[in-house]
């Protein structure tokens, strides 16, 4: 059975090595590090032969099985099942062509349009099912820059044993995003937008985490804590699947031989969607460099280009791809981690937290940029790339737009690249239509009727029904009254 490890090392009062359950229902380690596979499984040429034919959901139930993971076969069929809600059941993860050697792998066609569905679905019944079968209750905590929490209510919503407290930055959404959240009426659910940034929601989830007082709290209302944003690595197993489907449609679809090399272009915002590229890279996906585009609130960039991570100074702008809009990549941790160790991890990450920056030494710059370039795209710059694309037929949304100016200055080789897109058109659309058409100051209602008329697509119905649902979520509270706010929802 697989064991994980700790990022930052053991503190002496957390187990020094844990199971994949015991690491999704306590997802934060010793000094407030994330819990890392010990060993990756190595899957190789002849899983990728194997399962060239094989449906997306038998191949991620091999996948699970050569991470030994300590959940019943079961368990994973059931949570596998939840990708029959997305429109193609047989392909939940279509791979597009839009250009000669560029294909757009689209991780959206969920009930909530964005692609933490590919991951939060099944998670959800898995954490349910191991809460259920000890007999506990958990309290979730999500932080939410638009989509973690939409999918996480989604597949948390009516499960026994499990509340969910999830927190947005109000104002810092788009309108179908919020409406997505604050309809939600079931009673084990509490959406609360917070005065601020995603940072900050997600500095509060951090921080909860790790508090000491606010377990014991909990406690007293017999319920445990734990997290659906992908600091916990049951969100991050599900996400190394749809890179290695991606690698096998351009496969099936004769664009390129087995074996031959891609780049992965991932738009990032917390990193674990390149997390998951970068894991199957090191399992065995030939993959020549991972991508990383970001948008105005570029960390990740310098980071990579430089290899400084510097906050000081910096407040989050806000961008016309909000899922982006964070200065804080979670995710990053783990890469350090597994390219330099505990030590020096918990080094740059104590430094990151007390100074607000740190910086690699030259040989750790060039390491890590044996496996990942960057680049960031402005909104203006996003929108033209938006305009063009649908002028060649396809269309999408900010966010994937920033993968095609990272495709642009990044993928020099000469290799295919597989960018992501990670949100359908209806969740980000006045930033659409006014790239298409020019209007501004377009509500979401208004500017997807534009976009569907001018594009000749149809509104999903699960986005249309939203304007006519009542608000049931109500709450948003200075960050300061996050915590009193959550107990009293306990």
């Amino acid at each position: 059975m697989m064991q994980f490890i700790e990022t930052r090392g053991n503190d002496g009062t957390h187990p020094e090595k844990v199971t994949f359950s015991q690491a999704i229902l306590s997802p934060i380690a010793s000094y407030g590090g994330l819990y890392v596979p010990e060993t990756l499984p190595e899957l190789g040429r002849e899983f990728l032969e194997k399962h060239l034919s094989s449906s997306y959901k038998t191949m991620a139930k091999d996948l699970l099985s050569r991470f030994e993971i300590d959940i019943e076969a079961d368990v994973i069929d059931e949570a596998l099942s939840l990708y029959d809600m997305f429109d193609e059941p047989a392909n939940p993860v279509p791979v597009v062509k839009v250009k000669e050697d560029l294909y757009v792998s689209e991780l959206y066609h969920g009930p909530t349009r964005a692609f933490k569905d590919m991951a939060l679905q099944p998670f959800g019944v898995v954490l349910s099912s191991i809460a259920q079968s000890r007999n506990e209750n958990y309290l979730i905590l999500a932080a939410t820059s638009g989509d973690t929490g939409p999918a996480a209510l989604e597949t948390f919503k009516n499960r026994p044993n499990v509340k969910v407290a999830c927190l947005y930055p109000d104002g810092g959404t788009s309108d179908v995003q919020r409406l997505q959240m604050v309809t939600e009426d079931a009673p084990n659910l509490k959406v609360i937008g917070i005065k601020g940034s995603f940072d900050d929601a997600q500095g509060a989830l951090k921080r909860l985490l790790g508090s000491k007082a606010f377990k014991a709290a909990l406690k007293e209302k017999h319920t445990s804590l734990s997290a659906a944003n992908s600091v916990n690595f049951g969100r991050i197993i599900f996400q190394i699947i749809y890179h290695l489907h991606s690698y096998l449609e351009l496969v099936r679809q004769n664009a390129i031989s087995m074996g031959e090399k891609v780049y992965l272009d991932v738009p990032s915002g917390n990193f674990g969607n390149a997390l998951g590229g970068y894991y199957a890279m090191k399992m065995g996906l030939p993959v020549e460099k991972i991508i990383i585009a970001s948008n105005e609130n570029n960390v990740l960039t310098r980071l990579i280009n430089t290899g400084a991570y510097d906050l000081r100074g910096a407040e989050v702008i806000s961008t016309t791809s909000p899922a982006m809009d964070i200065l804080k990549s979670s995710n990053v941790e783990r890469v350090l981690y597994d390219l330099f160790g505990e030590d020096r991890t918990k080094t740059l990450m104590e430094q990151l937290d007390t100074e607000h920056h740190y910086e690699l030494c030259s040989m750790e710059l060039e390491k890590l940029r044996e496996f990942f370039a960057a680049d960031f795209a402005t909104g203006e710059e996003g929108k033209q790339f938006i305009k063009i694309a649908m002028e060649n037929g396809y269309l999408m949304d900010p966010h994937t737009a920033t993968c095609f100016k990272a495709y642009e200055t990044c993928a020099t080789g000469d290799y295919k690249t597989i960018a992501y897109s990670t949100a359908e058109w209806t969740k980000f659309s006045p930033t659409i239509a006014n790239a298409l058409t020019g209007e501004v100051d377009t509500h979401d209602v208004d500017a997807l009727a534009s976009i569907s008329n001018t594009a000749g697509v149809s509104i999903p119905s699960m986005i249309k029904s939203l304007f006519e649902k009542p608000i049931a979520q109500k709450t948003v509270i200075e960050k300061e009254q996050i915590e009193s706010e959550i107990l009293s929802f306990i």
